[in-house]
């Protein structure tokens, strides 16, 4: 079952002069975790605003062709161009970059619930969830704390716990440990993936440090100038890494070396993602 549908995909910004995005075809299957990489200003945060209808409702301009969000709870499709951003949204959860863009409450349990109340949820339902969210992103310790005192990592840890209390079956993250220091970004990146291994959910990253996508992701997506121009799985792309580093993509020092190895004599069992690990 896909999940999102993009077809024949085109955004232009009003005042700008060219397409953020060039006519993107994309399907994303239940359950997948999906890398997206490319360059500064090729196109990945706005094709994320277009998943959960941020792109066209909120953030206007030139919007042509269509993104389908299906549900697989009931196995409804929605069209983003027809459906309200908040309905969108218990499907399809976004994650920005700064997680203090996205944190206002005055504690770390009023800001999970904050979306939930406004969804009218009965407050047995609402602080069910809260526990949950808390539990997944670590945090059971914390409902009751200031979310400025929390570090980055636990910031960023509670933006996702906050997305994750509306039950979203998708969950969309545009550069989220790009502010955070290492102990932060493991941190965030082992929750990431539990959710997605664990929990179910369908996957969807940013990630200019692409290690760990190469090394996490079932497949991988390339954004180039708007265009999608290479996809495929993270070992398929490692050998394009000369092609990726032409237009503007950070290759893994372990993708590097796993090259290199390929073709001389590696040991046996080598594995790219015991050196990406390694």
């Amino acid at each position: 079952m896909n999940v999102i549908e993009a077809s024949g995909l085109r955004f232009r910004y009003r005042r700008s002069q060219r397409y953020a995005l060039d006519g993107i075809d994309l399907k994303v299957k239940r359950g997948e975790f999906l890398g997206i990489v490319g360059p500064s200003g090729s196109g990945k945060s706005t094709l994320c605003l277009t998943f959960n209808g941020i792109i066209p409702h909120s953030i206007k301009g030139e919007f042509d062709g269509e993104v389908l969000v299906a549900d697989p709870a009931t196995g409804e499709t929605y069209s983003t161009r027809e459906t309200p951003v908040p309905k969108l949204s218990t499907i399809v959860g976004l994650v920005l970059q700064n997680p203090e863009s996205q944190i206002f409450n005055m504690t770390v349990e009023e800001e999970v619930a904050f979306a939930l109340e406004n969804l009218g949820l009965p407050r047995e339902e609402i602080l069910r969830r809260i526990e949950w969210a808390l539990r997944i992103a670590g945090l059971e310790d914390k409902r009751e704390e200031f979310p400025p005192n929390l570090s980055g990592g636990e910031q960023q840890r509670l933006a996702i716990a906050a997305v994750l209390a509306m039950k979203p079956r998708v969950l969309v993250l545009d550069e989220p440990t790009t502010q955070l220091d290492p102990a932060g970004r493991k941190s965030v990146l082992e929750m990431i993936s539990k959710l997605n291994s664990e929990e179910g959910i369908t996957v969807i990253m940013v990630d200019h440090n692409t290690g760990f996508l190469f090394r996490r992701a079932d497949r991988m997506v390339v954004i180039h100038e708007g265009r999608l121009v290479m996809e495929g799985t993270p070992k398929k792309l490692v050998s394009r890494a000369e092609e990726l580093r032409e237009i503007g993509v950070k290759i893994p020092a372990g993708v590097e070396l796993y090259n290199k190895l390929r073709h001389a004599n590696p040991p046996r069992g080598l594995s790219l993602d015991e050196i990406l690990s390694g």
